[in-house]
């Protein structure tokens, strides 16, 4: 099948490979245009554009799709269908009707729930037991076109944002290519969606990452592995930022005040809203790096409990 492909950011790579790999040919790539970034605000590659160019494919990476932007390369490589996989543009109408097959996303949760940009850190941070991806027709809406198959996976006491996404870019890759061989075949059935049970997933911000001392320990840690790798967990200790890593659930209960420390044995817990404690594996103040609680608490001291976030937060 001839192929446009359109991502950017790794959880794409894996579905671009597979479509080389199984003989589908991808007459061009589309990915967001080169971004500074690091101290020296380098213009640096998306990870796609990185695979593209190492696969040996055409890319192009408009800074718009709009007015017909596009429709020059549409008419040139006649692709029979257009996959999508966080590319990170809304795509026009033109786009949408062009391939003979339509536009085709995989996306990172089980449709209806968790439409939108954040769905796989939504599922743990709710504290789901399962997640999936959903390939699905693409329409004007955010995430609300036909579904076409999806495909689960289970979300674990100890997994994070980051493998569960890790897992899903594999399982995504797999179920765009069924989905590609059920157009080949005639086969592909396309579900509509029920929109009385769509829930949203927005895009996380950094501020996400403060806890709230107050929620339970459990509502807690499940925040603290739903924003992992990004953007972390802090809190606030003299009112300055700290960072924190290595959290876990702890045995320990208290009716002191949530957000209090319990420091001992070169341990650190804190107190949350339902009496419950976590465990503090590492922190980082602004401009250090992130240190074991147990060499941090050698050489320096901690308020006797974590604040709230400011008001202008």
């Amino acid at each position: 099948m001839r192929v446009i492909f359109m991502g950017t950011p790794d959880f794409a790579v894996p579905s671009l490979e597979a479509l080389c790999a199984h003989g589908h040919t991808v007459a061009g790539v589309l990915t967001q245009p080169d971004r500074p970034k690091g101290r020296g605000m380098k213009a640096a590659f998306s990870p796609v554009k990185e695979a593209a160019l190492r696969l040996g494919l055409p890319v192009y990476q408009p800074e718009t799709l709009r007015d017909h932007a596009i429709l020059p390369l549409l008419e040139e490589t006649k692709p029979d269908v257009a996959v999508v996989v966080a590319y990170g543009k809304i795509l026009p109408g033109y786009v949408l009707r062009y391939p003979k097959y339509g536009c085709v996303n995989v996306h990172g949760s089980l449709l209806p729930k968790y439409r939108g940009a954040g769905p796989i850190q939504a599922a743990v941070i709710n504290g789901d037991t399962e997640t999936g991806v959903t390939t699905m027709m693409m329409a004007r809406g955010v995430d609300t076109g036909d579904m076409l198959l999806s495909a689960s996976t289970p979300i674990g006491p100890d997994d994070t944002a980051e493998t569960v996404h890790d897992r899903l870019m594999q399982l995504g890759a797999q179920t765009l290519l069924r989905t590609l061989e059920a157009f080949e075949n005639g086969t592909a059935v396309r579900v509509p969606q029920n929109d009385a049970e769509a829930t949203h997933a927005p895009m996380l911000s950094r501020e996400d990452g403060c806890m709230d001392w107050t929620l339970s320990a459990a509502a807690l840690y499940n925040r603290a592995r739903g924003m992992t790798p990004w953007p972390g967990s802090f809190t606030y200790a003299g009112g300055a930022v700290l960072k924190l890593a290595g959290i876990r659930p702890d045995a320990a209960v208290s009716d002191a005040a949530p957000g209090t420390l319990l420091v001992s044995g070169g341990e650190l817990r804190v107190v949350c809203g339902d009496g419950h404690t976590l465990r503090i594996g590492s922190v980082q103040p602004a401009g250090k790096r992130m240190t074991p609680v147990a060499d941090f608490l050698r050489g320096n001291t901690l308020p006797e409990r974590f604040e709230p976030a400011p008001a202008h937060e």
